[in-house]
C-alpha cells in the first residue's frame, strides 16, 4: 500500500489509462477483424474465380501438385476472411492462414525478404500483399479475437451452463 499521496494519485492516474486501453482493445481487434477478414474473403474469392491464373502462377513458384494447392488457398482464405469477420474459431483458423502468408511471403514475394532487407528498409516487406493478412493472423492468434466475438459469446454461454 502506497503512503504518499503523490504516487497514490499516479497510481489511480495510471490505472485510469490503462482501464481504458484495454476497453479499446476489442474495438481495436474488431476493427482489424471487419476490415483484413473481409479483404481475405475477397482475395480467396478472386483466387477461386481466377483459378487458372492462381494454378500458372504456382506453376512457376514450383508449389508441388499446383491446382490442389491453388483451390485450398483460396477456399482457406474465404474461409478464414468469414470466421474473422464473426469471431468464430478465430485462433484455429489464423494457423493456416499463418503459414499461408508466410509461405506467400517467401515464394510470391521473395525479392522482399531477399538479403533482410526489410530490417532497414520495412517499407519493402510492410507493402507486399500478403503482410497485412499475417500481421491481423498473429494479432488475432495472440490476442485472440476480442469480446465483441462469436468466440467471446460462445464462452460466456458455455461458462453459465450447468456442469454435470
Amino acid at each position: 500500500m502506497l503512503v504518499n499521496s503523490f504516487l497514490r494519485f499516479m497510481e489511480m492516474f495510471y490505472g485510469f489509462f490503462v482501464k481504458i486501453g484495454s476497453n479499446l482493445q476489442s474495438v481495436l481487434l474488431l476493427y482489424v477483424r471487419l476490415t483484413w477478414g473481409h479483404q481475405l474473403f475477397l482475395t480467396g474469392l478472386d483466387k477461386l474465380k481466377n483459378i487458372e491464373n492462381v494454378v500458372q502462377l504456382f506453376s512457376k513458384l514450383h508449389i508441388p501438385a499446383p491446382t490442389f494447392h491453388a483451390y485450398e488457398v483460396g477456399i482457406f482464405e474465404m474461409v478464414g476472411g468469414i470466421l474473422l469477420v464473426l469471431g468464430f474459431a478465430s485462433r484455429i483458423i489464423t494457423i493456416p492462414l499463418i503459414v499461408i502468408m508466410i509461405s506467400a511471403l517467401s515464394l510470391a514475394h521473395a525479392e522482399a525478404l531477399a538479403g533482410f532487407q526489410f530490417v532497414i528498409s520495412p517499407q519493402t516487406l510492410v507493402l507486399q500483399t500478403p503482410y497485412p493478412f499475417l500481421f491481423t493472423a498473429l494479432m488475432v492468434f495472440i490476442f485472440g479475437p476480442g469480446r465483441v466475438s462469436l468466440d467471446a459469446w460462445l464462452k460466456r454461454w458455455i461458462s453459465h451452463q450447468p456442469r454435470f
